[in-house]
């Protein structure tokens, strides 16, 4: 009886000797991996600690990674981001000069370039330097310790190119103050447009299921924010394919596919959202 509790207590010793040894090697493997793309990075010409960016990595690779990921998968994973790029990013989300004037002279003109593109006017100009406003870090947010400074480029994970992701961002911050402009339209400016207005208001009359509304909204939420400024741009703004390929550094043939794309793809959510409502087939098509 003794001996077979012994076995069993050396068995137990073994596999959490084992299970610590797997850990440990895991870990030696991830941080030599992590240590490496710092080098590759030049993120210390930046100011970047190695600890800091490797926590970064950990972050990107926890949030894109499965979380059994072994060291093939997370080493092509890591391997693929944009390692450079992103150290520029975060080393500028931390205020840090030399990087902000490597920042400016390599993304300052195609900003501008996109945003002139984007406006079609000399707003372009105004939507590029309040982008800059944004990436710099001009707002605070609440944190645990208090308000801290807050930079966009804090999100960048570098998964695709950086001038892509900052023309992503403009033009869905170009989309949101389209459509706060919409909504704050003067009553003065309403009025020397020619508009009149009623003494009072006509009760209101039937309108359509106000669940085609919610199913709408809740399916162009769900759409990632270059999708939503494509059909912005496309069906509110007027922009041509070319125009909006251009934008976004892509061919207007595969605008036009994507535009095809978003809208099959959101009829098909809205109907589902329907009959998750209540609504038949039959209805739910009707309605839309």
């Amino acid at each position: 009886m003794l001996a077979a509790v012994q076995v069993m207590e050396f068995e137990i010793t073994s596999n959490a000797a084992m299970e610590t040894a797997a850990k440990s090697s895991s870990g030696a493997w991830q941080t030599a991996l992590f240590r490496e793309a710092f080098s590759v990075s030049g993120g210390a010409a930046f100011g970047l600690e190695a600890a800091a960016f490797s926590a970064m990595l950990e972050e990107v690779c926890r949030k894109y990674l499965p979380a059994n990921a072994g060291e093939k998968e997370t080493r092509a994973f890591v391997e693929g981001l944009r390692l450079r790029e992103l150290a520029l990013a975060r080393a500028c989300a931390t205020g840090h000069e030399r990087a902000w004037t490597e920042f400016l002279n390599r993304y300052r003109e195609p900003l501008y370039s996109a945003a002139l593109a984007i406006t079609r006017n000399d707003a372009g100009h105004e939507l590029a330097d309040s982008l800059y406003a944004e990436l710099y870090g001009v707002k605070e947010r609440a944190t645990a310790q208090g308000l801290e400074r807050f930079s966009k480029l804090s999100t960048y994970t570098g998964r695709g190119s950086l001038e892509g992701w900052l023309r992503t961002v403009l033009a869905q911050s170009w989309v949101d103050r389209y459509r706060k402009q919409r909504r704050l339209v003067s009553l003065e400016e309403e009025t020397e447009a020619g508009r009149q207005f009623a003494a009072a208001e006509s009760p209101p009359q039937p309108g359509a299921d106000p669940r085609l509304a919610a199913a709408t909204d809740e399916a162009l939420g769900a759409l990632a924010a270059e999708d939503r400024f494509i059909l912005a741009a496309y069906f509110l703004d007027g922009h041509t394919l070319a125009e909006i390929g251009a934008t976004l550094a892509v061919h207007e043939s595969t605008i036009s596919r994507r535009v095809e794309r978003i809208v099959r793809d959101l009829r098909k959510r809205i109907l589902k959202s329907l009959t998750q409502r209540g609504m038949s087939a039959r209805a739910a098509e009707e309605a839309l």
